[in-house]
């Protein structure tokens, strides 16, 4: 096998990934969801919007385990993924004690304080835009999370990117890809600091 990036993720990560509607929210969660059932594991998505939608308030809860998994009703995460104040706001107190708090920094005016969890912000916003496209926010911070916990090989999450985006939006497929290596050197770049 020519693959050297092969992870061998086992257990469960129970995640949830919020901000505003429009930002990509949902779809994160579905990449990581279909990248997961091509790697044979259990898989849950679980939505929540504002009525709104875009500009209001989603979210959704994701678990990828190698086991069943008994509920897609979670309060506790070992991660959470913030694009907005209100996120950072209302998650920060879910994450389980040594579990991952990744926010943009760019949307945060209270930074996350916590000390018993491992804080990962990302100034994706900013580097979507130099990348000149802001609608790849949300894949620059899907690639921090995948550097951080490799929990799917990164050939499955393109294939899962492939599923979810449709079809007339193909062509941006590269641009995506892009994206979540940017994310991925973004977030090794704050681990040489911490």
């Amino acid at each position: 096998m020519t693959n050297t990036m092969k992870f061998n993720f086992s257990g469960t990560e129970e995640m949830v990934i919020a901000g505003f509607g429009g930002q990509g929210v949902l779809s994160m969660g579905q990449i990581l969801c279909y990248s997961g059932v091509m790697e044979d594991k259990e898989v849950s998505w679980m939505p929540s919007y504002g009525p709104e939608m875009r500009g209001g308030t989603a979210n959704c809860i994701v678990i990828v385990s190698d086991k069943e998994i008994s509920s897609p009703i979670l309060t506790k995460f070992d991660t959470v993924i913030a694009l907005n104040q209100p996120s950072i706001d209302k998650f920060e107190k879910a994450v389980k004690p040594g579990g991952l708090l990744l926010y943009d920094t760019s949307a945060a005016v209270n930074p996350p304080t916590r000390t018993d969890i491992d804080i990962v912000g990302i100034d994706a916003a900013n580097e979507a835009a130099k990348m000149k496209n802001t609608k790849i926010l949300n894949m620059i911070m899907l690639g921090a999370f995948l550097k951080k916990k490799p929990i799917i090989e990164f050939e499955n999450i393109l294939k899962g990117l492939k599923k979810v985006l449709p079809e007339r939006y193909h062509h941006l497929i590269p641009l995506n890809e892009e994206a979540l290596k940017k994310g991925m050197e973004l977030a090794e770049a704050v681990n040489a600091i911490a």
